[in-house]
């Protein structure tokens, strides 16, 4: 398709030659782009096509890459991507070698700050605001961003530095799925006033004209205008002029040139301030309007007729958690499950749709989410918390300190733990094992198959103290053994194949690489099935009949499961040899699941290659 703009524009310096007039059009081709694109390079869509007018309007006003912009929740940044020289590259988003999924300065100069997990966009960009102040920061945050701690965090500490930045606030009041809470309300509330607006204008002008504005005033005006605010629109003070932000909007987040025109004003304001813009996910696509949570990341699509590509039926690893959270809350009446915003993509709205007041979303808000789990679980409920193995990562204090320390019986489902694919570094689950091994009180458990899973969350909801159970994204591999077979004895070993050149001992998914890397040799294969505590009586049985051991995870070398095997030979002055598989020290690129592991090889072929050069079989 021919675009009249957009295949003239390779930078925003191209984008400020056109006339305020043609920027609808440009938008519309954006979005027009970003739909093709998807539709064959599946990425996150809805999200995209939401932002593509204050984007474009950002990119037109605000002098980058000198000037700031910090993206928050980075999958709303496609139309960013575009505008700044990597249109021709798009079609690579995503894909090994190619284009990262999300904005990163290692990609462009563009893309000032990593962007990935959310929340941090405000605190960031009031660093860079405050280190340097000959140029504009924009926090763009949205998306559900609003409900995560860190953000209220970066708003309090703003009001408390002096700063220029603006804080540009999409509210769409959806995350993935529709986020909840008293500030998705709240930001539902508020309204704007012309009569304020204009006659706060007005006021200013005239007082600096007559030399009655100063520094030591400014303040109390500030108190003032967020008092006559509150008469005029008939609403209580809302909590950014709480916190002595100048307040601009609810404006319509999808009128490119009402945006310009504000940003036009606003961007030299001294003094922090938020731009409020009312959009809506999947804007411009009626398909993506219409099932906003399908169409967050559809996968690919007829872009003419929004008909999606038939996908695979496979029973995906969430959901086996998901069905089995039911029927346990269905057999006991203290279960109940929490999540952290991701009620479809953890399968806990499976609960959510059966039993409403027994599922619980709490927003982007992981350490709240271990926090509150606690809380059920000190006072008697039995609380599986789901939340995403790299999302975990930020609520590590809360459960060494408000569940482990407390050994309070909280089990955790840990969702895409291990390579993702191509959501790339900051989504790999690749630390779990390592930052929850070391805590006191904490058992640590990974199956193997959907059917392992299943009797593990069994165990797990009779067990004492807090469980960890981990499992990757994608779908859930078959029992490669009968269940009576397969599942005595949790959370101890299982031999999975008898060998007596080496053993190679598997944690997790990651065996059945391992089942298909040996087929033939003469090794012997352990799923330990438990990181914490380690099967210790087969350990020394192995110890005790092969010189030459394997361990193989698919997470961090460094203080993972293979670190733990060879910890506890070290403490017993057993001589084995031992070779580790694993991810090596360094944060991994994006691509298909496949790819990386091939790259890093931990695919069948790395693993098989590697057994034979050293065993000679």
């Amino acid at each position: 398709m021919e675009y009249k703009y957009l295949t003239h524009i390779d930078s925003p310096a191209d984008l400020k030659q056109l006339p305020v007039s043609a920027l609808p059009q440009v938008c519309a081709e954006v979005r027009d782009f970003i739909i093709r694109s998807c539709a064959k390079n599946p990425g996150h869509l809805a999200s995209s096509l939401g932002a593509v007018e204050f984007t474009v309007a950002l990119h037109y006003v605000m002098d980058t890459p000198h000037d700031r912009l910090v993206w928050d929740v980075g999958h709303q940044a496609y139309a960013h991507k575009i505008l700044t020289g990597r249109r021709d590259r798009f079609c690579t988003n995503r894909q090994f070698g190619g284009l990262a999924p999300f904005p990163t300065p290692a990609e462009s100069e563009y893309d000032t700050f990593t962007a990935g997990h959310a929340s941090n966009s405000i605190s960031a960009a009031l660093g860079m605001a405050v280190a340097d102040k000959s140029r504009r920061v924009v926090a763009i945050i949205g998306d559900g961003a609003m409900t995560g701690g860190l953000a209220y965090e970066g708003l309090n500490n703003t009001s408390m530095i002096p700063s220029n930045l603006l804080i540009l606030l999409n509210d769409n009041n959806m995350a993935i799925d529709p986020i909840h809470g008293g500030f998705t309300q709240y930001l539902v509330d508020i309204t704007t006033s012309g009569r304020y607006n204009h006659l706060r204008y007005f006021a200013y002008r005239a007082l600096r004209k007559v030399g009655l504005m100063n520094d030591e005033k400014k303040g109390k005006l500030q108190r003032f205008n967020n008092n006559l605010k509150s008469i005029l629109t008939k609403q209580s003070r809302n909590i950014f002029s709480g916190l002595n932000l100048r307040y601009f909007g609810p404006a319509d987040g999808h009128d490119v040139i009402a945006i310009v025109k504000i940003l036009s004003e606003i961007k030299d304001y001294t003094g922090p301030k938020v731009l409020h813009l009312i959009t809506r996910k999947g804007y411009g696509y009626s398909p993506a309007e219409a099932d906003q949570i399908v169409w967050h990341a559809p996968g690919k699509f007829d872009p003419d007729t929004g008909v999606r590509l038939e996908e695979s039926h496979a029973k995906l690893w969430q959901h086996v958690f998901g069905e089995t959270l039911l029927e346990l809350a269905k057999e006991d009446e203290r279960v109940v499950g929490i999540t952290a915003a991701m009620p479809s993509g953890s399968s806990v709205n499976i609960l959510q749709a059966e039993m409403p007041d027994r599922a619980f979303d709490v927003g982007i808000a992981e350490g709240h989410a271990v926090t509150f789990s606690a809380g059920l679980a000190k006072e008697g409920k039995i609380p599986f918390c789901a939340i995403y193995s790299s999302f975990l990562q930020r609520a590590y204090d809360n459960i060494i300190h408000d569940v482990a320390l407390q050994n309070l019986h909280v089990i955790f489902a840990i969702d895409r733990a291990g390579i993702v694919g191509q959501d790339g570094a900051t989504h790999h689950g690749l630390f779990d094992l390592c930052f929850l091994r070391s805590i006191p009180n904490m058992t640590v458990l990974a199956p193997m198959d959907g059917e392992e899973l299943k009797q593990m969350l069994r165990w797990a909801k009779d067990a004492q103290g807090p469980v960890a159970i981990r499992y990757p994204r994608g779908g859930a591999a078959d029992c490669l053994r009968t269940v009576s077979e397969r599942l005595s004895k949790i959370p101890g070993a299982r031999i999975e194949n008898q060998g007596v050149k080496a053993a190679i001992l598997s944690i997790g998914a990651i065996g059945n690489t391992v089942h298909k890397a040996i087929d033939g040799l003469d090794i012997a294969h352990y799923d330990m099935r438990s990181v914490k505590p380690l099967d210790t009586d087969t350990l020394d049985y192995i110890a005790a009949h092969y010189k030459q051991i394997y361990t193989a995870e698919d997470g961090m070398l460094e203080g993972g499961f293979g670190s733990a095997v060879v910890e506890y030979f070290a403490d017993k002055g057993y001589s084995n040899a031992i070779h580790r598989f694993g991810v090596p020290g360094q944060f991994v690129t994006h691509g298909k699941p496949d790819e990386l592991y091939h790259m890093l090889g931990l695919d069948a072929e790395g693993i098989r290659s590697v057994l034979i050069k050293n065993l000679n079989v």
